[in-house]
C-alpha cells in the first residue's frame, strides 16, 4: 500500500519528511481513515506514511489560562476520560463518546477527525460551537486560524501538504455557560451522523445572554443557525421560546439528501434535536446521560505515549520489524507493507485474529497494542516495531484458559465462532479495567464487536460469568 512507512521520534523529523515528500506523504496517527482509503485505492498519489504515534508529549490535554489545548495525538478516549473536558467542554466529550467504539476511540485522534473534514464528523460541530482554533505547523512557519476558516468545502481544508496540525485550542466554558451535543444515528453505536447538533448558552440570571447553535451533517460544512441564536437572546427558556428557536434552526439549512436521510427528514430532526438540547439546558440536565466509569479497553497506560523511539525508522525492503507478540520477542523482515492484521496472520502465523470487514466495523480483528485494544485492520504493520502485542492466542496462561474463554464455553456463547476472538479480547480487557462490570459496561465494551449468530444474550451472560471467575 505504501513505498515508505516512517516511524518518527520527534515532531521535527515528521515535518522534515512532509517537506521532502509533499503531496506523496500523509501523517498517520489513528489511521482509521487513511489506511482504509489507501486499501480501497482512493489515495493513489499517497505512497509515504509518517507515523507520529511514538512521539511523547503530543497526547496532552492542558488548561492554559482559560483555554483548553489538545495535542495532535489526543484521542477520543483521552477526551472521554478527561475531567477537565467533561467539566468545562461537555459537548466535545459527548461527541467523542458517540464516535465509533472503544477500539476506534483508542486510536482515532481529534486532529484526524477535523482534518478529514466530513460534515458528518462528530467532533467538528462542538468545536465550532466552542470557537476552536487550529495551529498548523510546517518546517519553516506556524499559523493559527479559527476552525471555521479551516474548511473550504466537503473534505477540503486550507491545510498544505507540508503542514501538520499541532494544536487545537478553545475557550473553556465559564461558570455561566452550559452546553450539550446530541447526535442522531441509524443505530446505537458505530453510527455516522444523520445530523448532529451542539448548543452552548450563556446565562445572566435565568435569561440567555449569548447563544451558539451549530449543525452537522446538513450542509457541506458545519453551519450556525444565526436566526435561532438571536431569537434566544434576552429570553427565558420557556416552552414557547424553545419551540420557536427550534423552528428557526430547522429553517436555516437546505440539507443534503443521501442514503442516511432525506432532506425533509433532516429538517424535521434539526427541529427535534435543537428542541431537546434547549430543554435539557433549561433544567441543567445536559450531563444526565453521561456514562459513569465507561469502559475504555485501553489498559494501565491509558494509551499515553510513555517512551518514544530513539531514532527514526524507514520500514521498507527487508528492514526488520522487531516486536514482542504474546510475550515472545520476534524479528521479522517481511510484512512491512501490510496492515497489522495481515502481518499477524500471514507473517507471524497467528490466524486467531480474524478479518471480517477490514474497515473497523466488526471488531473480529481486535488485538492489544501496547496495552490498548485496537482494530488491527486499521493499524500499519510497522507500528508493531518496538511494541508489545497480544492476540487471542496469548490470552490463556499455560494450560489454563482465560476466565472469559472458559465462560464462553460454559455459556455456549460460540456458534460459527468467527467473531469470537474479538469478543474475547474485548472481554479480557474489560475485566482488567472493571472486575465487576455492570450490564451497561458490558454492553458498552462490545459496541465495536458484531455477531450475527447468537443475538448477544449468551455473550453477555459469558461476560457476567467471567467476572465471577477472577
Amino acid at each position: 500500500m505504501w513505498n515508505h512507512y516512517y516511524s518518527v521520534s520527534s515532531l521535527l523529523e515528521a515535518l522534515e519528511l512532509l517537506s521532502e515528500y509533499g503531496e506523496r506523504a500523509r501523517i498517520i496517527a489513528g489511521g482509521t481513515d487513511i489506511l482504509i482509503e489507501m486499501e480501497r485505492g482512493q489515495r493513489p498519489q499517497v505512497d509515504v506514511l509518517v507515523d507520529i504515534t511514538r512521539v511523547p508529549g503530543l497526547d496532552k490535554i492542558s488548561l492554559r489560562g482559560d483555554d483548553i489545548r489538545l495535542g495532535p495525538l489526543v484521542t477520543h478516549n483521552h477526551i472521554v476520560d478527561s475531567p477537565l473536558v467533561v467539566e468545562r467542554a461537555l459537548p466535545l466529550a459527548q461527541a467523542c463518546w458517540e464516535v465509533g467504539a472503544p477500539q476506534i476511540r483508542n486510536r482515532a485522534t481529534i486532529a484526524g477527525n477535523l482534518i478529514t473534514a466530513s460534515p458528518a464528523n462528530d467532533t467538528i460541530t462542538p468545536l465550532m460551537a466552542l470557537n476552536a482554533e487550529v495551529t498548523l505547523t510546517s518546517l519553516n512557519a506556524e499559523r493559527t486560524m479559527s476552525l471555521s476558516a479551516f474548511y473550504t468545502g466537503v473534505r477540503r481544508t486550507v491545510m498544505r501538504p507540508d503542514e501538520l496540525l499541532t494544536a487545537i485550542t478553545f475557550p473553556a466554558l465559564a461558570k455561566n455557560e452550559r452546553g450539550i451535543f446530541i447526535k442522531l444515528g441509524l443505530r446505537r453505536a458505530q453510527a455516522i451522523s444523520v445530523i448532529n447538533v451542539a448548543v452552548i448558552l450563556s446565562f445572566e440570571a435565568e435569561k440567555v445572554s449569548h447563544a451558539t447553535i451549530t449543525l452537522g451533517s446538513v450542509a457541506p460544512t458545519i453551519i450556525h443557525a444565526p436566526v435561532a441564536e438571536r431569537a434566544l437572546i434576552g429570553e427565558n427558556l420557556t416552552p414557547e421560546v424553545i419551540a420557536n428557536a427550534a423552528r428557526l434552526a430547522a429553517a436555516t439549512p437546505e440539507p443534503i439528501d443521501d442514503i442516511r436521510g432525506t432532506a425533509a427528514y433532516r429538517v424535521e430532526m434539526v427541529r427535534v434535536l435543537v428542541s431537546r438540547a434547549l430543554r435539557a439546558l433549561a433544567v441543567n440536565a445536559e450531563a444526565e446521560n453521561w456514562p459513569r466509569k465507561p469502559p475504555m479497553l485501553w489498559g494501565a497506560n491509558k494509551a499515553i505515549v510513555k517512551t518514544g523511539l530513539t531514532k527514526k525508522h524507514d520500514h521498507h525492503g527487508d528492514e526488520p520489524i522487531e516486536t514482542t507478540i504474546n510475550g515472545q520477542p520476534m524479528t521479522l523482515t517481511t510484512g512491512q507493507e501490510k496492515t497489522l492484521l495481515r502481518f499477524l496472520r500471514d507473517d507471524v502465523g497467528l490466524p486467531g485474529t480474524k478479518e471480517g470487514c477490514a474497515e473497523g466495523e466488526c471488531g473480529a480483528c481486535t488485538v492489544f497494542l501496547d496495552g490498548a485494544a485496537v482494530m488491527s485492520c486499521m493499524v500499519g504493520a510497522p507500528r508493531a516495531h518496538g511494541a508489545e502485542i497480544v492476540t487471542v492466542e496469548g490470552l490463556a496462561s499455560g494450560d489454563s484458559l482465560h476466565p472469559i474463554q472458559q465462560a464462553f464455553i460454559n455459556q455456549g456463547a460460540v456458534q460459527c465462532g468467527y467473531c469470537t476472538p474479538g469478543f474475547l479480547m474485548a472481554g479480557a480487557k474489560l475485566l482488567e479495567e472493571c472486575p465487576d462490570p455492570t450490564t451497561e459496561q458490558i454492553q458498552q465494551s462490545i459496541t465495536g464487536n458484531l455477531c450475527r449468530c447468537t443475538g448477544y444474550y449468551k455473550i453477555v451472560q459469558a461476560f457476567e460469568e467471567a467476572s465471577t471467575r477472577k
